[in-house]
């Protein structure tokens, strides 16, 4: 049996507190199986996820919740039927107010820490386009499920920007250095294909249904595994990233805010924009 559990943000503020809704601009749906206790997280921002400070918000207060309610496992996904998520929303860095700016970023980090640190197994059904951010939410999970025809990738350095050293880091926890120093460099985004063969994601599935069917499988491997020992093992594998990016956080976000507010960044974002019309408007 599926219970729904949605989060609702407002897109226009962010509130202190978020309560359940089926308000119908929820950001996240989560739907848990009683019987399995595992929960399935659909980012739901049309048309493509771009990950702004409501979306982030709502993914990171569906992390405590389910951390809260001691879940035995999530299998994170999209609504889009082309796009698991398409990264940071340009919006969110364009001309950007200081505070909002701060408060998106620290957003991110919280998202990193729950998912990348959580102490339940997590795995991604990739059923759409991942670059940049939204290939590093894929890369938080233990195991990836990918879709075909699809990319995924952090191609910061096409951009011109340099992706953080937690987002290396996630990176390198799942292919090999040399794979992960060349990816990095280039902004290699990846076909679904190649990016089984290097290692960046686990297993192929043709639809989004099998995507979910191989996801719950894989968290059926941890059933008579010791939930405390399992999680005690995971944790002590990414305490290192972990305890990198906490003893850094607020230089992080410093060094976020410097960057974006660099005009040749904000003129690169500009013409970037500019671009994005074009194309809507042929």
């Amino acid at each position: 049996m599926l219970r729904l559990v949605t989060r609702s943000v407002s897109r226009k503020s962010v509130p202190k507190a978020c309560s359940f809704s089926n308000a119908p601009d929820k950001l996240v749906i989560t739907e848990v199986d009683d019987k399995t206790g595992y929960a399935t997280v659909t980012l739901n921002r049309p048309p493509v996820n771009s990950l702004n400070l409501e979306l982030l918000t709502a993914i990171s207060e569906t992390l405590d919740d389910l951390q809260n309610n001691k879940s035995r496992g999530i299998i994170l996904t999209s609504s889009s039927k082309t796009v698991f998520s398409a990264g940071l929303d340009i919006m969110e860095m364009y001309k950007p107010k200081s505070e909002r700016l701060k408060a998106f970023w620290s957003t991110l980090q919280d998202v990193w820490f729950k998912l990348y640190g959580s102490p339940y197994p997590t795995v991604a059904a990739i059923n759409g386009h991942a670059p940049a951010g939204g290939c590093l939410l894929s890369l938080c999970c233990e195991y990836r499920i990918m879709c075909p025809n699809y990319t995924i990738g952090l191609n910061e350095t096409q951009l011109g920007i340099v992706a953080p050293t937690w987002f290396q880091a996630s990176m390198r926890n799942t292919i090999s250095r040399r794979d992960a120093e060349l990816a990095l460099t280039l902004g290699t985004l990846f076909t679904t294909d190649e990016a089984l063969k290097v290692g960046l994601i686990d297993e192929v599935a043709s639809t989004k249904e099998e995507a979910l069917a191989k996801a719950a499988s894989f968290l059926d491997r941890f059933r008579k595994i010791s939930p405390q020992a399992r999680s005690m093992t995971k944790q002590a594998l990414r305490s290192k990233d972990i305890m990198e990016l906490e003893d850094n956080r607020s230089q992080d976000v410093d060094l976020f805010v410097y960057a974006v507010s660099q005009p040749k960044v904000q003129q690169s974002l500009e013409l970037y924009l500019e671009a994005l019309k074009k194309k809507s408007t042929k």
